[in-house]
């Protein structure tokens, strides 16, 4: 690929997509299946802490809700919406961090499924950060003339990793997946991704993670027995982060942009849980009307909230040309980012 000066283009979002699996579970049902193992709970306990009524659950038995077909499904819609195929990809960077396989990449799984032969592929895990990673790294093989159309997917599959004996997390989590079509624009375009902003924080590590199943600790059946391959949450302490790095990142692409948040058209934060959402507009005193929203149906999808309910603001119609949004994020890792376009 032919290297050119940094900068000499700028990068667009042309195309989004959504999929979900077709499982609706709502909360009746999910404390029907906690008190049938003897733990306590109810559909107003959750909605009070969470702002969640439903998500949907993935069969993994069937091979159309895995994640690269959920990945696929999404990205079809948004290649439609850009007016374009699986011919005109030059890149798929697929944010996972419940991938098909180890190996190979579910990058490769889905341009093995959609065709796109000429296309490199890879996945990024930077968990419910992922797709704001993802399309920071598009940016900036398009800014640099070595990327045309990037096509980036936010897809997680959170149900097979869900620790159905601790209350506070089981609550939370569903499967989705999201798909952006990234465009080459002039670099004097008025439509395109302004800045990106990404920290991680590695010391934060045991506040969200998965003991087993990486290379470290092998999934032994004494392993399985203890629920070690399930997510281990500390949802108080993430709770504070979350709402401070979130305002914190909001804030640094707000400012470095000098643009004041009244400007602001839509705020489009990851979709952990209502209270989060709730508490991040209030300290920058920006209204609930204009922040994107969808975790009250779908729960969080970790990679696949901003793009999903991108989606449905784009297919609807609030997100209009021209709109300054600001997407923002944190997960496992820990890390953050947040990124500020103009559609």
């Amino acid at each position: 690929m032919r290297h050119v000066k940094s900068n000499s283009f700028a990068a667009r979002i042309t195309g989004t997509g959504s999929a979900f699996p077709k499982n609706r579970v709502t909360n009746d049902d999910i404390v029907k299946k906690l008190q049938a193992s003897g733990i306590e709970t109810s559909d107003r306990w959750i909605r009070e802490r969470t702002g969640i009524r439903e998500r949907r659950i993935a069969d993994i038995e069937n091979p159309a809700e895995h994640n690269s077909s959920l990945g696929l499904a999404a990205a079809k819609k948004a290649l439609d919406m850009a007016g374009k195929t699986e011919k005109d990809i030059d890149q798929i960077l697929y944010a996972t961090c419940t991938p098909d396989t180890l190996v190979p990449s579910t990058a490769c799984w889905l341009q093995h499924k959609i065709g796109a032969s000429q296309a490199w592929a890879m996945d990024i895990n930077a968990a419910c950060s992922g797709l704001i990673y993802a399309v920071a790294t598009a940016k900036q093989f398009i800014q640099t003339g070595q990327v045309k159309t990037s096509l980036v997917i936010g897809a997680d599959l959170l149900s097979p990793f869900t620790n159905w004996q601790d209350r506070g997390s089981c609550i939370l989590f569903g499967d989705a997946a999201g798909a952006l079509v990234i465009e080459r624009e002039a670099a004097d375009s008025k439509h395109q991704i302004l800045s990106c902003h990404m920290l991680s924080n590695g010391n934060l590590w045991e506040l969200f993670y998965i003991p087993a199943g990486g290379s470290s600790m092998e999934v032994t059946p004494g392993r399985y027995s203890k629920n070690l391959h399930k997510m281990r949450m500390y949802g108080k302490e993430i709770f504070k982060v979350a709402v401070r790095t979130l305002v914190d990142f909001a804030q640094q692409a707000l400012a470095e942009n000098k643009i004041d948040i009244r400007e602001l058209d839509w705020f489009v934060p990851h979709q952990a849980n209502l209270r989060i959402i709730e508490a991040v507009a209030d300290r920058l005193k920006f209204p609930m009307e204009k922040v994107l929203i969808n975790v009250d149906k779908y729960g969080n999808t970790s990679s696949a909230t901003i793009p999903s309910v991108l989606d449905e603001a784009v297919r609807d119609g609030r997100i209009k040309n021209g709109q300054t949004i600001l997407l923002d994020a944190f997960g496992a890792g820990l890390t953050y980012g947040a990124i500020l376009l103009r559609w």
